[in-house]
C-alpha cells in the first residue's frame, strides 16, 4: 500500500484540485491530511476525499512527521496541498517502487508551476538545476520513500521550514531519482509577491540554513 500524506494550513483554494488528481489510485492506497490548525474550508474538503483527517500544530515538518506516523503503506509519498500530480502519475511511482533496489533510494517529480509566464519556465530550469545538482527536490516536487527507509534515516524532523532540505541531505544525492512525472504548482505565491522577490527570499533562507540558522528562526524571515 501506498500512504499519501499532505500537510494543510488554509488549504481550500487548492486543495480540492490535489486531492481528485489522487482518486481512484491505479493500486492500493490511503490519504493522510494533517491540518495545522485552518480556519477555511479546509477540512470540509479534506473529508471528501482523504482516509484520513487529522489535526496538530502548525508547522510542515511537524505535520508530516505526525501524518507518517499515522501511514500504514509501505512506501508513503508526502505531497504538498497546492501541488497536482500530473496525469499517468500512478504507473511512474509504480515503476519505481518495483525497481529491486528502490527501497534505498527516493523519488521526487519534476517541478512545474501553472503558470504561462517566462518567469515560471525560467524558474522551473532553476528548480531542475538545483536537484540534478545539488540534489536538492523541494517538498513541492512531492517525495515517495519507503516506509524502511524514512524510519532507517530518521524521517522529517520536527521543524517549520526546511523539512525537505534537512531530510534529502541525509537521503543523499545519489540515492535521489527523478520521476518522469511533472508535479504541477499553484503559482500564486510567486505571482503575489514577485517572482525575483520570491526566489531571492528563497535562496536566502536556504543560505542562512547551511550556516546554521535554526528553521524557527529562519520560518519569522520566510513569513
Amino acid at each position: 500500500m501506498l500512504s499519501i500524506v499532505i500537510p494543510t494550513y488554509n488549504s481550500a483554494a487548492g486543495l480540492e484540485k490535489t486531492l481528485q488528481r489522487l482518486v481512484p489510485p491505479p493500486y492500493a492506497r490511503e490519504i493522510i491530511v494533517v491540518d495545522g490548525g485552518s480556519c477555511d474550508e479546509t477540512f470540509e474538503i479534506a473529508r471528501r476525499y482523504a482516509d484520513q483527517v487529522a489535526s496538530c500544530p502548525k508547522g510542515r515538518g511537524t505535520q508530516l512527521r505526525f501524518g507518517a506516523a499515522q501511514a500504514s503503506g509501505d512506501w508513503m509519498l508526502f505531497l504538498h496541498s497546492d501541488t497536482v500530480l500530473q496525469a499517468g502519475w500512478g504507473a511512474d511511482v509504480c515503476a519505481f517502487i518495483a525497481q529491486c533496489n528502490a527501497n534505498h533510494r527516493a523519488g521526487y517529480f519534476s517541478f512545474a508551476l501553472d503558470d504561462d509566464t517566462i518567469w515560471a519556465r525560467r524558474l522551473e530550469k532553476i528548480v531542475a538545476w538545483r536537484s540534478r545538482v545539488l540534489g536538492l527536490p523541494y517538498g513541492d516536487q512531492g517525495l515517495l520513500i519507503s516506509r524502511d527507509h524514512y524510519d532507517r534515516i530518521g524521517g522529517f524532523r520536527d521543524i517549520p521550514l526546511m523539512e525537505d532540505v534537512d531530510l534529502a541531505r541525509r537521503i543523499g544525492k545519489k540515492n535521489l531519482y527523478p520521476l518522469s512525472s511533472v508535479a504541477i504548482t499553484s503559482a500564486a505565491k510567486y505571482q503575489q509577491n514577485g517572482y525575483g522577490r520570491r526566489v531571492l527570499r528563497n535562496a536566502a533562507c536556504l543560505s542562512l540554513y547551511f550556516l546554521g540558522l535554526s528553521p524557527h528562526t529562519i520560518v519569522k524571515l520566510y513569513e
